[in-house]
């Protein structure tokens, strides 16, 4: 990868077995979570007697860093090269949570391969040692005591660690680390060790491994949260443990299908490039290998009790909350090219949500949670009275969002029975959207970070949609008629956001009474996706040359108020012409942002055009709607 990422995953599984490098270099900072709190893993290399960094900054005034050589980003492997004492190092990191794989989606092991060779033809005496902090089992250094032990797994040494207190699914929000469960660090052949507090130099207990390295060694590291969701009341366990029911057989299971494993691996990510490139263009392509671990790792895939799928996303560095609908609907590109059915995993908890005495509303919920707790909407919830306010919601916005995904996932799997099983939210929803969707009031839309918004054009193309996708969802129940009821409905309410929305130059507004302005609008992709040409092809070529005008050095911004852009909605309305260099011309400065950002985090999708500094945001799901250009050149959703 020719991107500097602006941070490199390294264990991306879930939002709270993440651990990233803000940094070009391994050794020049503390590895961190990615939230950016530190998460210390420390390695080193001992190449004939002389000890060397190859991870993390810990002892840096004493211990000599390797020189590194390389770094390159795949789908789902970090591969780094390192030089010191005439040998070549290669640390691999590989989270293999591959989205056509539900177990792997699931199953919390990672892996670090080392290998070694030399570089002067010389026999070397090469040892590796990581060392793991009690940050990663803890929200914070010693909130708590920790317990750490040697465990027997198959003749694996390994070594885990965890709070004392274990407080499985005691609190919920976003700028949190887990203080629940058991990590487990495991090498192939070698020795593990526990560090106490009060002998590590820095107060905090470790865990560590240690192996010597002929030509490789693999290293893995498993976190058992116990429970992982709360669901409406019942705690439930990761989906990985319906197949695998404990964490030491996962952890060897994980060691004896590691070649096997990355080379699947490695066959995806290179098939994912190549068709990336074909789609888009190599910067285009960059993109998406970054954004893969970064999208799944935001989410949690449970079963209820019911044995139903539950994909659950966690909105992070925004307020946490869990199953958030319009989070989940840019991020459905990925999930319908791969797996539709966790955009259904995504939807259950809304439609149960809806279903429930507390939500007395006639349009969609925002959420069902705060992550990990999913136990009903908590956005504008008034503390006092328990009660959600109306002021708050996103009527047009969610209730588009959920019709879309809806249709979408039914036709990407061949299968609308899931949908059939929730028509009369469904039609309840879209009664919404044809009473109120023409011309929306005064109501919050995703996107405002610049004030609510009245006639918002944007909301309004959400609801033409939305109407759209139910009668592609009675098409596939056989309904020929009311497919073309709500077809003929949709593009008459076409024509009339033509006339009241559009500029003099022929571009198209804001909102609907602010002349000469203009904003992404990403929600008409799906019309040429399913090719239902509600939308006259004049009014998509339109806007694609007015994108094109208002690129700044770092993409188009999200509207005409602020420099700022989301980087999922650029992707989806470059996405809707036909012409590569015009794709290339909007969406290759987001491959610029983010190589030249100084925001070191984990992908923004809301930063500045002009400077490239994040506004907000990081580690989003979000980032799994760069895919859309590749869905479209794909043609999976023409009906």
């Amino acid at each position: 990868m020719r991107m500097r990422a602006p941070s490199v995953p390294l264990i991306t599984v879930d939002p709270y077995f993440s651990v990233w490098s803000p940094a070009d270099r391994l050794t020049d900072t503390t590895t961190r979570h990615w939230t950016n709190r530190p998460m210390v893993f420390d390695g080193t290399a001992e190449i004939d007697g002389v000890l060397y960094r190859f991870m993390g900054d810990k002892n840096a005034d004493s211990v000599a860093a390797m020189e590194q050589i390389s770094l390159d980003i795949e789908a789902f492997t970090t591969t780094y090269v390192f030089r010191a004492g005439g040998v070549e190092l290669t640390v691999l990191f590989t989270t293999p949570i591959m989205p056509d794989d539900n177990y792997m989606i699931s199953r919390p092991v990672s892996y670090m391969e080392v290998l070694s060779r030399a570089t002067d033809d010389e026999e070397h005496s090469v040892t590796v040692k990581v060392a793991v902090s009690e940050q990663i089992c803890l929200h914070e250094a010693g909130q708590d005591a920790v317990i750490a032990e040697a465990v027997a797994i198959e003749g694996i040494p390994t070594v885990r660690m965890g709070s004392v207190s274990q407080p499985v699914l005691h609190c919920s929000g976003d700028d949190r680390r887990i203080d629940w469960g058991y990590f487990y660090l495991s090498v192939a052949e070698g020795e593990v060790a526990c560090v106490a507090r009060e002998d590590s130099g820095d107060g905090m207990a470790y865990v560590t491994a240690t192996a010597a390295v002929d030509e490789s060694v693999l290293f893995t590291f498993a976190y058992d949260d116990i429970e992982s969701i709360q669901y409406f009341g019942e705690n439930c366990p990761a989906y990985w443990k319906s197949v695998c029911p404990t964490i030491e057989g996962a952890i060897a299971q994980a060691h004896g299908d590691y070649l096997s494993v990355v080379a699947r691996c490695k066959d995806f990510s290179d098939r994912l490039f190549a068709d990336a490139v074909r789609a888009g263009g190599e910067k285009y392509a960059e993109l998406l290998l970054l954004a893969m671990r970064q999208t799944i790792g935001a989410h949690k895939l449970v079963l209820d009790k019911n044995g139903e799928l539950l994909f659950i996303s966690k909105e992070n560095f925004s307020n946490g909350c869990a199953a958030t609908v319009d989070v989940s609907y840019p991020s459905i590109p990925l999930y319908l090219l791969y797996n539709p059915e966790l955009v259904r995993g995504m939807m259950r908890p809304v439609y149960r949500f809806a279903r429930s005495e507390a939500w007395k509303y006639d349009f969609a919920p925002h959420d069902a949670g705060q992550y990990p707790l999913v136990n009903g909407q908590v956005y504008n919830k008034d503390n006092k009275t328990g009660e959600l306010r109306l002021d708050g919601q996103m009527p047009v916005e969610e209730c588009g969002n959920m019709l879309m995904m809806e249709a979408t996932s039914a036709v990407a799997s061949g299968d609308v029975s899931f949908a059939e099983k929730n028509l009369d939210l469904l039609e309840q929803w879209v009664k919404y959207l044809i009473d109120n969707g023409d011309d929306p009031a005064h109501q919050l839309c995703t996107d405002d970070f610049a004030g609510h918004l009245s006639h918002n054009c944007n909301l309004t193309l959400k609801a033409i949609m939305g109407i759209a996708a139910l009668g592609i969802i009675y098409r596939m129940m056989g309904d020929t008629a009311a497919y073309e009821r709500y077809i003929a409905l949709a593009r008459e309410k076409a024509q009339s956001f033509i006339v009241r929305a559009r500029n003099a130059d022929g571009s198209y507004r804001l909102a609907f009474d602010r002349e000469g302005t203009f904003s992404l609008k990403y929600n008409l992709i799906w019309d040429k996706l399913f090719g239902t040409d509600i939308m006259p092809a004049f009014v998509s070529e339109a806007e694609v040359q007015n994108y094109i005008r208002h690129t700044n050095a770092y993409g188009v911004p999200l509207d005409t108020r602020r420099t700022y852009t989301k980087t999922d909605w650029i992707i989806w309305a470059a996405a809707l012409g036909n012409n590569r260099d015009d794709f290339e011309a909007i969406v290759n400065p987001i491959w610029e942002a983010y190589n030249a950002s100084p925001s070191r985090v984990p992908m923004t999708d809301w930063y500045d055009t002009v400077t490239s500094v994040q506004c907000g945001f990081q580690c989003r799901t979000v980032v799994g709607g760069f895919f859309m250009q590749l869905l479209a050149y794909k043609g999976y959703l023409k009906i």
